[in-house]
């Protein structure tokens, strides 16, 4: 565990009146749901697989887990997994830890083969191209294959190439080592928690900024928000929060020398209005800013400007047949110098899912938003940051997503309905500062969903124990095994 990590525990139980003994009991809970989820599974009476080839595309956190499950319920399948990633598991959500140093990379890396079930086989590969009318995937080195179900979890990459003066990176994907990243970002003062080698990089500039600030030069920190769909919506506002945190850490002078503003492309904080309201008054009391209606278009690293458009729209002449006033679409470019520039980068499709049979206009893999059957081809499912849901680009949402797919999939199997249904559940732990946690929980409903009897617009201690503690472990131990 991180040292940084165990002295803010020890800190804060010690406020709170709590040994670490029962600390742990209040999160009981959680630990006692797992057990007895696995207990269950476990003791099910597997299903005929029936000699079916089941092709999974993607080996991350949503490709394994479902594999797992399909494989605690199925006997008599075969199950591959093409994912041309060695260390695709790797825990995602811990790179806003990384950028703001409470976690190291090492910390969120891991061999897949650590967490393959052993009957799974493993093609380290990249699929290209797909006929599902024919049942086909071909890959780049390991030719075709042929399935009789196919699950695409692919994740997202990061669309750079949209933001002229970061072409050069292209389509990236957030565990995707290579130095072209570092190159590109280095001594420029921004960077993105989206992708782990640049998490650091984020760390190293955080660092730069609080430094400067702490020796009474005003530093101007910018974070961003795309117009585009993204994992994790809310990294963007955690890394500010976090941000702040660190600054008054050092001190009050050194966090009055920051100017922090956030600059999304939408016109809310959250979808959720209840979140929505507590994240503006937590804002408010933190003297951080924000501009709505700004998406970011470039960025010139070495003056360190970035150029957002500007957009919003005002009350035109009334239209008497209409009854009505005509909307004015009004936009313009706005340079804004910074010190330290965090990007949250448009993200799509892989262009190979995006732009194939599967995919839609939009790239996204369009599937039912319950069962999450492709809408065209039967035998296809998808699930995870690719597939077209209202909701659902987050861990939390992949927690429920895999076993709908999972269950699916062996009831077609075994020629019975679709019984199993997502309900949109996401789950976006907030960190609002080091030691608290807003635990965001909503689902189709778009009014928080909370697991436990609190009121979860209150940012709480006992969240970010769940978030620094016990989510990645439940990660990588219980949804990686199908059972969590």
């Amino acid at each position: 565990m991180n040292d940084k990590l165990e002295k803010i525990l020890d800190e804060n139980l010690k406020k709170e009146g709590l040994s670490r003994r029962e600390a742990i009991k209040l999160l009981g809970a959680s630990s006692a749901l797992f057990m007895i989820n696995e207990e269950a599974q476990a003791s099910a009476k597997k299903l005929d697989g029936k000699n079916v080839k089941i092709l999974i595309i993607g080996g991350g956190l949503a490709g394994i887990s479902t594999a797992a499950r399909l494989n605690n319920g199925l006997d008599n399948a075969k199950i591959t997994i093409i994912e041309p990633n060695l260390k695709s598991v790797s825990y995602q959500p811990g790179n806003t830890f990384i950028g703001a140093g409470l976690y190291k990379k090492e910390d969120v890396l891991f061999n897949t083969k650590d967490f393959l079930p052993k009957e799974v086989e493993f093609i380290n590969d990249k699929a290209v191209a797909f006929e599902p009318d024919n049942n086909i995937v071909e890959t780049i080195n390991s030719g075709k294959f042929t399935y009789d179900y196919l699950i695409i979890a692919t994740g997202v990459v990061l669309d750079f190439a949209k933001i002229k003066g970061l072409e050069e990176l292209s389509n990236y994907y957030t565990i995707q080592d290579s130095q072209s990243i570092i190159k590109l970002f280095k001594n420029s003062g921004a960077s993105t928690v989206y992708n782990v080698q640049a998490a650091e990089i984020t760390w190293e500039n955080m660092q730069k900024c609080i430094e400067n600030a702490s020796k009474g030069i005003k530093q101007n920190a910018v974070f961003t928000h795309p117009d585009t769909a993204i994992k994790c919506g809310g990294a963007p506002k955690k890394m500010m929060y976090l941000m702040n945190a660190r600054l008054n850490e050092v001190s009050k002078e050194a966090r009055a020398n920051v100017n922090m503003t956030f600059y999304p492309n939408g016109n809310k904080m959250f979808s959720v209005k209840e979140y929505e309201d507590a994240i503006i008054e937590q804002y408010k009391q933190r003297n951080m800013y924000w501009k709505y209606g700004h998406n970011l278009i470039e960025v010139d690293l070495k003056n360190k400007v970035a150029t957002f458009n500007h957009h919003w729209q005002e009350k035109g002449a009334w239209d008497k047949d209409l009854e009505e006033y005509e909307v004015i679409k009004k936009s313009e470019n706005v340079s804004v110098p910074y010190d330290f520039l965090h990007i949250a980068p448009p993200m799509k499709a892989p262009d190979e899912i995006g732009n194939s049979a599967l995919g839609s206009a939009k790239g996204w893999v369009p599937v039912n938003k319950e069962t999450l059957q492709h809408v065209k081809y039967k035998n296809v499912f998808s699930l995870g940051d690719v597939a077209a849901v209202p909701l659902g680009k987050t861990g939390g949402s992949v927690r429920k997503q895999y076993k709908v797919v999972a269950d699916n999939i062996m009831a077609l199997i075994n020629n019975k309905p679709l019984e199993a249904k997502y309900d949109g559940y996401t789950v976006c732990p907030i960190i609002t500062d080091i030691g608290k946690v807003m635990l965001a929980e909503f689902d189709w409903s778009m009014k928080p969903t909370p697991s436990f009897p609190l009121d979860p617009t209150q940012e709480r201690y006992i969240w970010w124990l769940l978030k620094a503690y016990v989510l990645k472990p439940m990660t990588m131990y219980g949804m990686l095994s199908g059972r969590a």
